[in-house]
């Protein structure tokens, strides 16, 4: 066999395994991630959408049935986003039922404090600490029909009769409030009111708010959908470019 042969051959073995490789990686993204693409993956994209959907699982690891977002997986991506050069702005897609507080405020926190312009979506519900992240972007939208549970913090597992129980869990019920009313028009005693409300949850003490209802209290900026997000972030971006470039004149 000459050398030329050989080589074409072993081109032909070869390829057949990059493909594979290809379909594997692209696999382990949707199975770990949810999603075919992450950051550091659309180089050719201004606008990156990140999803935040079923229960957010924190520090626990929930059963493999539950629908959830990983803490772990979204944070690498916000830090992915706010490196990347080619990402001008962020689209936050939540259709969520809360989940583990402090995992939620860490997501919450990280997408306040990116240099690059965000608009947060509701879609279907943004309960419990879901409320928070969906605060924390530049603006907010909800659809008509989506909803938001607000209600008190709450602890699972073993819980120790003491006052300090009381204490750490007034003092976290505290780190969500001053979060939601620092980064919303709501004020801290409408959110409180919101929040103790009794009778409006069946089995618990809250407000389930819906759509417009929402807007009108100060917890989102407008109601909207996906058209109304991505032209809005396309404004923030067009704001945030012309005033670099004022900087740079």
């Amino acid at each position: 066999m000459s050398d030329s042969t050989y080589q074409s051959s072993n081109q032909q073995q070869q390829e057949p395994n990059k493909q594979d490789a290809g379909k594997d990686s692209l696999v382990n993204k949707i199975q770990q991630l949810g999603q075919t693409n992450i950051a550091q993956m659309t180089p050719d994209s201004k606008i990156h959408c990140l999803t935040i959907v079923g229960q957010i699982e924190g520090h626990v690891q929930l059963p493999p049935q539950n629908k959830t977002t990983k803490y772990e997986h979204v944070i690498p991506q916000i830090v992915a986003i706010e490196q990347n050069p080619n990402i001008e702005g962020l689209l936050v897609i939540l259709n969520t039922v809360g989940g583990d507080v402090e995992a939620g405020l860490a997501i919450s926190e990280m997408l306040a404090s990116l240099s690059k312009p965000t608009v947060s979506l509701v879609l279907g519900g943004g309960h419990s600490i879901g409320v928070p992240i969906a605060v924390s972007c530049d603006y907010s939208f909800i659809a008509e029909t989506a909803t938001m549970t607000i209600h008190p913090v709450r602890l699972t597992g073993l819980v120790i009769g003491v006052a300090q129980t009381f204490e750490y869990l007034d003092k976290m019920q505290d780190r969500v409030i001053n979060f939601v009313t620092k980064n919303s028009n709501v004020s801290e005693e409408k959110f409180k009111e919101l929040m103790l409300t009794k009778g409006n949850l069946t089995r618990d003490i809250g407000t389930n708010v819906v759509g417009s209802d929402a807007v009108e209290y100060g917890l989102i900026d407008s109601v909207g959908g996906v058209g109304e997000a991505i032209r809005k972030l396309n404004e923030l971006v067009e704001e945030r470019q012309e005033g670099e470039g004022k900087l740079l004149q």
